[in-house]
Parts: C-alpha cells; sequence; structure tokens
C-alpha cells in the first residue's frame, strides 16, 4: 500500500496535468485514488491508549 502523502500527490499530478478540468477518464482516476488515499490515511491512524 502506498503512503497518503504518495497518492495525494499523484491526485495533485493529475489535477495539474489536466488543467483542472477533468476527463471521463481522469475523473474515474481522480475517484479511485481518493478511495486509495482514504484507505491509506485510515492505516496511519493509530488510537490512543
Amino acid at each position: 500500500m502506498r503512503s497518503a502523502a504518495e497518492v495525494n500527490e499523484q491526485i495533485r499530478a493529475l489535477w495539474r496535468r489536466s488543467g483542472g478540468s477533468l476527463s471521463a477518464q481522469e475523473r474515474a482516476e481522480y475517484e479511485l485514488l481518493v478511495v486509495e488515499w482514504a484507505a491509506a490515511i485510515n492505516g496511519q491512524v493509530v488510537e490512543a491508549a
């Protein structure tokens, strides 16, 4: 699993490449990346004792 930071950078790169307007294919890629990012964030959360 990639880190949240890695996935976030890929999301940012996608937005830069698209010029701020996502095509249908880019939107699908974005949605997958957001799900992956959320999973990475949840994996980094450590419960307090």
